[in-house]
């Protein structure tokens, strides 16, 4: 970890306080950190309890996805990570995913669409026929190693980019900022505290409605699931084909020469 965690910033603190479903929720804010992950992870091993939160203005070494790094400037985004103690459904990632579109959509006001596995993406510029659009934000999931399964525990980290500002050149054309799509400022607390209760309430409706629930809304939020051109590498050959949705366990179904593909991770690209 890096060093102690500030006092909450007043306007976080006010935003947490106007949403009484965060009760007692345990939010760590640091004004830089390396990763807010890689803290989270530090909290969880040492015992941190279900819900803890990792907030960071600022990264040094924010991730991705398979190492890509995350850039994360102070004042620019929403830098985030939760724990979650016990045993994980493999949609938790779909789910997380979910509430930061649905977050996005009621602060922001910003429709985006979902985008397998962990992207939340701007609708294409030429309509939903057209390539996807620049991200928006991005979702990394990760286990932290227990002992046992009792102190079994996972990491979901969250960046989401919030103010309009120039991107690194090698994500020209490929980022963009809620404020940029909106066309006017958005609060980054606020958002971070409907981020937080949409988090939790699509917990307890995957604890009571199981994992399909989930996914049919991660359905409704993905049109690139179904009928996108794709490819994807598996055993050292490049394969191509047709997305033909998602099934209830969050795996992406591709048509491809006549059968049908399960994806269930690796890197798929949208074409």
């Amino acid at each position: 970890m890096n060093g102690k965690p500030a006092a909450l910033p007043p306007d976080l603190a006010a935003a947490l306080a106007a949403r009484p479903e965060l009760g007692a929720a345990a939010v760590r804010y640091f004004p830089e950190l390396a990763s807010t992950n890689d803290t989270a992870a530090a909290l969880a091993a040492a015992g941190a309890a279900d819900g803890t939160v990792v907030l960071a203005d600022r990264q040094t070494a924010g991730r991705g996805r398979r190492g890509r790094a995350w850039d994360s400037p102070s004042a620019a985004g929403l830098y985030l990570s939760v724990v979650l103690r016990g045993r994980q459904s493999p949609v938790i990632t779909l789910l997380a995913g979910v509430a930061v579109a649905e977050a996005v959509q009621g602060t922001a006001g910003v429709a985006v669409d979902l985008k397998w596995p962990n992207d939340v993406v701007a609708p294409p510029a030429g309509g939903r026929s057209a390539s996807l659009g620049p991200k928006v934000a991005g979702i990394l999931t990760e286990v932290v190693p227990a002992e046992s399964e009792r102190d079994d525990a996972t990491v979901i980290g969250i960046g989401v980019n919030v103010r309009t500002r120039a991107f690194p050149a090698a994500l020209a054309g490929r980022a963009a900022a809620l404020e940029s799509l909106a066309g006017r400022r958005v609060a980054g607390f606020a958002l971070c505290a409907d981020l937080l209760v949409r988090l939790a309430r699509w917990r307890r409706r995957l604890a009571a409605e199981g994992d399909a629930f989930v996914v049919a809304r991660w359905r409704a939020l993905a049109p690139s699931s179904r009928g996108a051109s794709v490819s994807w590498d598996a055993g050292g050959t490049c394969r191509r084909g047709v997305t033909a949705g998602v099934d209830d366990g969050g795996a992406l179904l591709v048509s491809c020469g006549g059968r049908t593909e399960r994806i269930v991770g690796g890197e798929v690209r949208w074409e």
